[in-house]
């Protein structure tokens, strides 16, 4: 029996973070918010203590569509190397995120979000962290 508790997931940007957690069964990904890089440190330590337990982090891994790193690559290794040593006993994984912008973006027009909603950034960084969290659980059923 896989061990119980939530992963997060986290889409690294260089001014906002978008935030999405799974339910304690780990079946479905909710978003949780858009947050500056520095207060999205707070609100995982808020969900570690308050909404855990959490059982791993799952970070966006960017790449072209070719597969090659970019600079948000680097931003998102020392996103992960600072959530290491923050929280030593939570596994944190990569999730390849290409094209997740835009599937949020399509998702958000699907579901009726009025184009002026749809333009407030931080909605398309929340679903896309929601979307690369859906992702990881297709991906690796097992956990």
């Amino acid at each position: 029996m896989a061990e119980s508790g939530r992963i997060l997931g986290v889409d690294v940007g260089s001014k906002r973070v978008g935030l999405a957690r799974t339910d304690l069964l780990r079946m479905f990904a909710s978003p949780i918010g858009t947050f500056s890089p520095d207060d999205s440190f707070d609100e995982i330590v808020r969900q570690v203590m308050e909404e855990g337990p959490v059982i791993g982090i799952v970070v966006g891994w960017p790449l072209t569509p070719e597969g090659v790193p970019t600079n948000a690559t680097t931003l998102a290794k020392k996103y992960m190397n600072r959530l290491r040593n923050k929280f030593k006993g939570i596994k944190i994984y990569t999730m390849d995120e290409r094209y997740t912008s835009r599937q949020a973006v399509d998702i958000l027009v699907e579901s009726g979000v009025p184009k002026m909603k749809r333009r407030k950034k931080g909605r398309i960084d929340q679903a896309a962290a929601a979307l690369i969290l859906q992702h990881f659980l297709e991906a690796r059923p097992e956990l």
